[in-house]
């Protein structure tokens, strides 16, 4: 790529949104194109092709989704699967018209089979069924990915996508009613020690296992695969290295400094028994993660208390 290349980042403003244009901007990159909601409906067609026959981009990366955590994934299916269909098909498609040279979808590892091998090889695709919390996000993700891989067969367009594990960092969505694990226990514990508690109340067994990505480590993975990756094939983007959800609660509630005790409330679902992605192919090609979990929760919790809305969003 080229400093001077125009890119366009749906989703500019979320989690991954954000670090791409944060990495860009450190790069040097001179001709970012973003629109906020106000200014581009992404599920409106006319909108998404007015906005690629004005801009003209070279490279698309699109980061835009409706995302959420085990109860907002369970609650909303109809929304999580058409917006997001809705969405990356209208960008997609857009993107192939308006003959933008590379474009990189990036999908999630809640694509996977829930008891796909571990760790998860890219070829693990498509071979069992779905974890039914995110089935809806899921099946949407797939979409996209065969998609991309179909305007790369028949029309040979450089679509790429890449699987995401787990992610966090600044501008998650710490909203206990609808965000991840991790921002949401790094919450829980902030207010359970600022009422000064004596319990904290966590979802599930803490059995789990997953695997955690700092978002800035996504964003520099996502700039070396447009630089290096031009395969239609999915490629795994991850750490290699999982935690359990009650050792990730410890760790979150030592960085936090809330000193109670952990009460897990196992009539809540634990979703996917294990998730760790195989990032052989990646570390093949000569990327890996440069920021440790500890550094990076350490690091995300100064974000929260300089940004996040310190209010509780649920009863307690």
């Amino acid at each position: 790529m080229q400093k001077s290349d125009k890119i366009f980042v749906a989703g500019h403003r979320g989690l991954v949104g954000s670090a791409l244009i944060r990495k860009l901007k450190r790069d040097g990159f001179t001709s970012l194109v973003t629109r906020d909601r106000s200014q581009l409906d992404l599920m409106s067609e006319a909108g998404v092709d007015r906005l690629f026959a004005e801009e003209k981009p070279a490279i698309v990366i699109f980061a835009a989704a409706r995302v959420g955590g085990i109860k907002a994934n369970n609650d909303l299916p109809v929304e999580f699967l058409l917006e997001n269909i809705q969405v990356q098909n209208n960008v997609i498609r857009a993107a192939h018209q308006a003959g933008v040279r590379k474009l990189l979808f990036l999908g999630s590892s809640c694509t996977y089979p829930k008891y796909a091998p571990q760790p998860i090889p890219e070829a693990a695709l498509l071979t069992g069924p779905l974890e039914p919390t995110n089935e809806a996000y899921a099946i949407a993700k797939i979409a996209g990915i065969k998609l991309c891989q179909a305007y790369a067969r028949e029309y040979r367009a450089n679509f790429i996508s890449a699987m995401p594990t787990n992610l966090y960092g600044p501008n998650d969505n710490f909203d206990l009613l609808s965000s991840h694990a991790l921002p949401a226990l790094l919450r829980k514990a902030h207010e359970a020690k600022k009422r000064g508690e004596r319990e904290m109340l966590v979802w599930g067994s803490g059995r789990p296992r997953r695997e955690f990505l700092h978002v800035d480590d996504l964003a520099a993975a996502c700039l070396f695969l447009l630089e290096k990756y031009d395969s239609a094939e999915i490629i795994n983007v991850g750490c290699g290295e999982d935690i359990s959800i009650h050792e990730l609660a410890e760790l979150i509630c030592e960085i936090v400094g809330f000193q109670g005790k952990l009460v897990w409330d196992a009539t809540k679902p634990d979703g996917t028994p294990r998730k760790l992605l195989d990032v052989s192919k990646l570390h093949g090609l000569g990327w890996r993660h440069t920021i440790a979990l500890r550094e990076g929760i350490a690091r995300t919790y100064e974000w929260f208390l300089q940004n996040a809305p310190q209010e509780s969003s649920q009863p307690q």
